[in-house]
């Protein structure tokens, strides 16, 4: 329940935007990607730039100043549009695309040449969301390049303002070059959520089980605290609500599961689990799977 609001200054020059003082608790980070189309190669730029205050990339690829003016721009991770706007002389984020991925997670696209997509609507990753422009305030001249950010809704500007991982990797401050992976397997909506990402860092996928091809079912350890974790991450009907679960059972004691009517995954299910045999596994529509008591110790 919101039972207060606080203005926080965020992005260059101080964008305001409201925000809660009772903010959820920031979930599992998504599964981003590069925010350009499968297999073409940009370079990340984070320390070239006095505006930059955390972990902000610069985006370029081509070999002249104006080379990349135009080129397509997509979501690293499906979410709501929550901002397509000209921020005007407000900041020097000139076109800027903001999108909403759930959880307390949000991504910055600026600068952009073309915005492709309306505040409120639903976006799929790899979805067009602009061009790479060099708009920005008056007065203030750059050359074409895009300027990307992840932020979460649990601090104030600049601590909100996350490292970026594209494809589960960090990526290789203060440059690099990336790859992208963006909907390569041809899947227009692709789960953004992995299962390590949905039980939590430390955790490692030690089985798994294909529920047909609505989803999988994943059992993941974690050797610090000695925990499993079970989630059933979803491969259809990915972004509507449908039918999905995921349970563990550690031997001697009452099983804990997760069901209900879904858009991502079911899950995650943890219980301490060392020395101890685990029953595990889940459901999505028809298909579903339970082992037998297994990887004990």
């Amino acid at each position: 329940m919101v039972t207060a609001a606080a203005t926080a200054l965020l992005g260059m020059a101080g964008l305001a935007i409201t925000v809660t003082s009772a903010e959820a608790a920031v979930g599992p980070r998504p599964n981003f990607q590069l925010p350009f189309p499968c297999d073409q190669v940009w370079n990340g730029d984070n320390d070239n730039s006095s505006a930059h205050r955390a972990y902000e990339i610069d985006f370029n690829r081509g070999s002249s100043a104006g080379a990349d003016l135009g080129d397509t721009v997509v979501a690293a991770a499906a979410g709501k549009v929550v901002t397509s706007a000209h921020q005007g002389s407000a900041n020097g984020f000139g076109n800027l695309v903001k999108i909403d991925h759930g959880g307390g997670w949000s991504t910055y696209y600026a600068h952009l040449k073309v915005r492709s997509v309306a505040a409120g609507a639903q976006v799929a990753q790899g979805q067009k969301i602009g061009e790479v422009g060099n708009t920005s305030k008056p007065g203030n001249n750059i050359s074409p390049h895009l300027h990307y950010e992840v932020r979460t809704n649990d601090a104030s500007w600049p601590d909100n303002i996350k490292p970026a991982y594209f494809n589960g990797v960090k990526f290789g401050y203060p440059n690099a070059n990336v790859t992208s992976k963006n909907t390569c397997g041809g899947n227009g909506n692709p789960n953004p959520y992995d299962a390590v990402e949905v039980c939590g860092d430390g955790y490692k996928v030690i089985d798994s089980q294909a529920l047909g091809t609505a989803a999988t079912t994943y059992l993941l350890y974690n050797g610090t605290n000695k925990n499993n974790c079970v989630t059933t991450i979803k491969a259809t009907s990915v972004g509507a609500a449908s039918a999905v679960s995921a349970f563990l059972e550690v031997e001697g004691a009452a099983r804990k599961s997760d069901s209900g009517s879904f858009e991502y995954y079911a899950g995650p299910v943890s219980a301490a689990a060392g020395a101890k045999c685990v029953r595990w596994g889940g459901s999505a529509g028809s298909s579903s799977y339970e082992s037998p008591l297994e990887h004990c110790g």
